[in-house]
């Protein structure tokens, strides 16, 4: 009653309407998270390791929290039918803020503070992609993700490092700094006023099933070879990052190589610009084929050599096309989404994430039973392989626009 009191210019100004969030917008929220997940990225690891003191331990506690992740991934969409996505995204940033809060306290807690960042990505990557399907149009999704990450390249690559760095000054100061990013991130996202996105309104009907939305991704073959690409390219991701360090370790390596390593990863980040335009000369297609062909073939090399330092160098070599695979390997997935489905195929994309952290924990567990973490390299090896393969079927014009398409041959 009170609001119709309210002149409609002041209630929505023309200038606050007419503003669309762009790719900067986007890029910006992006960049901050990175600083939070930078950060702690190669922190957790190391922590998770000093606690529980044995490498099957540590994947057995990321495979844990990496179900419960999953669930409340393909629960958002109906979670979202009941509170508004500027709330939600606003819980996963307050998640972070507990996460850095809990980590800080050390000891045990160190794994629920895992629990907590881990959902918090996973609200946080649902709620921010269900924003970009909303405003960006699909021929410029390629330069939005290539903005992104960008935006997130000084994080990326500065993060793990400084995050290990302080960690040995002062073992609560990484989680004490994250904490401070996700009060940032709070402030930016409100700031950007992207709770007034057009898909932010009160249901009008009774909320279906939260799981029925996946009979319509499992009857679409382009979106579950999509969804793979994401899955097996985070396997290669959690392959390095996680295990890489322990790696070090047991070989008698520098401690802080794991943290060293995937900070000059990272940095790989800045090309991104220029990865996009040799993937724009090309196709989506060549672009993912070459990214999983040749990020197997490190890893499996990694595998079976007996040096450690080779096996590390190969292993830093397959990183480089991973980050190639986070600029196109997405690409297949969001540009066969359907408008009318962008909330329920955001969560079912950023599904890939948990279950890549249920996946490779916990075949890497069982792999430790019987061999050593090259085994694991070894398994993440094949499965790019496999998607190398799979890829192989996408459309040889994906990602080309159609005034290009007759200029170029098939």
């Amino acid at each position: 009653m009170f609001e119709r009191s309210i002149p409609e210019w002041l209630r929505h100004p023309p200038e606050a309407a007419a503003r669309k969030p762009g790719a900067k917008a986007f890029a910006t929220l992006s960049g901050i998270e990175a600083m939070i997940r930078g950060t702690l990225l190669s922190v957790f690891p190391l922590a998770m390791y000093q606690a529980l003191g044995d490498a099957g331990a540590v994947s057995r506690v990321y495979f844990v929290i990496g179900l419960a992740s999953l669930t409340l991934g393909l629960l958002l969409p109906w979670i979202n039918r009941k509170v508004p996505r500027r709330w939600l995204y606003t819980f996963g940033a307050l998640m972070y803020l507990v996460g850095g809060s809990l980590g800080a306290m050390g000891g045990m807690m160190i794994v629920a503070a895992l629990a907590a960042c881990t959902l918090a990505t996973v609200t946080c990557f649902i709620c921010l992609n269900a924003y970009v399907l909303d405003y960006v149009a699909k021929n410029d999704l390629g330069k939005t993700e290539t903005l992104r990450m960008f935006y997130s390249a000084l994080s990326w690559s500065a993060g793990p490092v400084t995050g290990v760095a302080l960690m040995k000054l002062w073992a609560p100061l990484p989680f004490i700094l994250a904490a401070s990013f996700a009060l940032v991130q709070i402030a930016v996202f409100w700031w950007l006023r992207l709770g007034n996105g057009k898909l932010i309104q009160k249901a009008k009907g009774a909320a279906p099933n939260p799981l029925a939305f996946l009979g319509r991704f499992f009857a679409q073959p382009r979106l579950i070879a999509g969804w793979l690409f994401a899955v097996i390219r985070s396997c290669g991701w959690w392959g390095y990052i996680v295990y890489l360090p322990i790696y070090a370790i047991e070989h008698g390596l520098w401690e802080e190589l794991g943290g060293v390593l995937v900070s000059v990863t990272n940095a790989f980040l800045f090309v991104t610009p220029l990865m996009l335009r040799w993937v724009q000369r090309r196709t989506v297609r060549v672009a993912v084929r070459a990214g999983f062909f040749c990020a197997s073939f490190g890893f499996l090399v990694a595998a079976v050599l007996p040096v450690a330092e080779l096996a590390v160098a190969s292993l830093f070599l397959a990183s480089a096309f991973l980050v190639l695979l986070d600029i196109a390997g997405g690409l297949p997935f969001l540009m066969a989404v359907k408008p009318s489905e962008r909330t329920e195929m955001a969560a079912v994309y950023s599904s890939f994430r948990d279950v890549s952290g249920i996946m490779t924990p916990g075949i890497g567990a069982l792999i430790l039973l019987v061999a050593p973490i090259q085994g694991i390299f070894g398994a993440v090896g094949l499965a790019l392989g496999a998607m190398f393969v799979l890829s192989g079927r996408l459309h040889p014009m994906l990602g080309v626009t159609p005034a290009e398409r007759g200029r170029r041959p098939a």
